[in-house]
């Protein structure tokens, strides 16, 4: 049998979470007046607490939602590289800027802390999505109230035992066990200063006006309804390598993962018959197992969604190449790697996010047809071209619209670059030197000595 992770924890009394958020609010002062040196030394020190449970911790995320223990070791890999590039970049971008001298007049631009931020954290990445806001904050000044997913709560608590419990300055971070009214309680009566929502469009619609009420500004990372365009001069093994992993990788419950795929008719027949080879290659089972490639949903009702959307492209004139259905093993809801022949434009499962391991595939004549496709759609997180020109890369990317524009890779986040939705793919920018702007406020220095 392989078990569920779902936690089976109850929600922190209401009296519970305002006493972590007391916690977090008294420690704040002291650590913004820490210089940012000392913040990162600090911080550093702390990350150490993840190196030595990284296999425990590890093991925790596929307890929780049961992705392959290889993706949850390679996501303690990404984790590490987000985090030294924080560090390293936070002295730099948090240093005040000082202008042209001006006759008789000192200004200076201050980057300073929001105070407590709020995180509701998802449960897909759960250790590298906490990280970018967590780790940033803390950066920056301010301290942390953590609210991670229902699903994988015991993330949340490595978080505490790294951050929570820093000798110096304890306090620092808090993971609340909250339910959705108290954390919108905290939000409406204005108890933190900002907000860093992963999650559901739905979920950053009810965030925002939590905030909107309460003049508060938020971060929103939500959904994504990411395309791949393999243009006809693209290698189409090397493209179908890449596209089916972005596909693929973590049961497709990725928020940039691939889920709609345009190759041009000259290269469409190659492309598909190295794709449908490494599709049929997957190995559903047990997430603990080595050879196990792919593990089951974490949530079992998503299922529902995937069928309905396979159930309605096929009425529609689809066709079926592999996979399609949910399969039971062990008692648990995996959901079989699926390929998608002949969609349309118009059909749900080109158009509204599945979060699951389903490839459609259109084809496609010429470069217009496919930047017409890309654009038509709510969601604009990433978006990947295949092509061997980067003049063509160049001249597409342009005219996309999407945060992040790849060449010749995709479903991956380069910690230099900011993270970024357009539409409804979010607000604001993560990662980067961004992130910090973000978990800060400007203050103006205007002295005439």
């Amino acid at each position: 049998m392989i078990t569920t992770g779902e936690s089976k924890r109850e929600y922190d009394a209401a009296a519970t979470v305002d006493d972590k958020l007391h916690c977090v609010r008294e420690a704040q002062p002291k650590w913004a007046a820490t210089p940012v040196s000392e913040r990162v030394s600090a911080l550093r020190a702390a990350l150490e607490y993840f190196e030595t449970n990284r296999e425990a911790i590890a093991a925790d995320i596929t307890a929780s939602m049961r992705k392959p223990l290889a993706q949850s070791r390679n996501e303690l890999n990404g984790f590490f590289t987000r985090a030294e590039f924080l560090l390293n970049a936070a002295e730099s971008t948090l240093a005040p800027e000082s202008l042209p001298e001006a006759i008789g007049l000192l200004r200076r631009i201050e980057h300073v802390p929001l105070g407590v931020v709020f995180i509701i954290s998802a449960w897909n990445y759960p250790l590298m999505i906490s990280l970018n806001g967590v780790l940033a904050a803390l950066l920056a000044g301010n301290t942390v109230l953590l609210k991670h997913a229902s699903l994988t709560a015991n993330i949340g608590a490595h978080f505490e035992n790294a951050f929570g419990n820093i000798d110096a300055h304890p306090g620092l971070l808090r993971h609340a066990f909250a339910d959705h009214l108290k954390a919108g309680e905290l939000i409406q009566q204005r108890k933190v200063d900002h907000v860093v929502f992963t999650g559901s469009v739905e979920g950053g619609r009810t965030i925002s006006s939590h905030c909107g009420g309460a003049m508060l500004d938020c971060h929103l990372e939500l959904g994504g309804k990411d395309a791949a365009y393999v243009a006809s001069d693209a290698d189409p093994v090397a493209a179908a390598e890449s596209v089916v992993d972005g596909c693929m990788y973590n049961a497709g419950q990725s928020c940039c993962g691939i889920e709609r795929v345009y190759v041009h008719a000259d290269v469409y027949d190659a492309f598909l018959e190295h794709a449908k080879k490494l599709i049929a290659a997957y190995q559903l089972g047990d997430p603990t197992h080595t050879d196990t490639t792919m593990g089951p949903l974490a949530d079992p009702g998503a299922a529902d969604t995937m069928e309905d959307q396979v159930d309605q492209a096929l009425a529609a004139g689809a066709e079926i190449a592999c996979g399609g259905q949910r399969t039971i093993i062990d008692g648990a809801t995996f959901f079989s790697p699926t390929l998608v022949l002949n969609p349309t434009a118009d059909m749900a499962i080109m158009r509204e996010e599945n979060f699951g391991p389903i490839m459609p595939v259109m084809k496609v004549h010429d470069d217009a047809e496919a930047l017409a496709h890309i654009n038509d759609c709510d969601f604009g997180l990433t978006a990947a071209l295949f092509t061997s020109s980067v003049e063509r890369a160049e001249r597409l990317a342009a005219q996309i619209e999407a945060g992040t524009v790849y060449m010749n890779r995709c479903d991956y986040l380069d910690p230099a670059l900011p993270w970024t939705g357009y539409k409804l793919s979010g607000r604001g920018s993560g990662l980067s030197r961004y992130a910090f702007y973000g978990l800060t406020k400007r203050k103006a220095i205007h002295f005439k000595p």
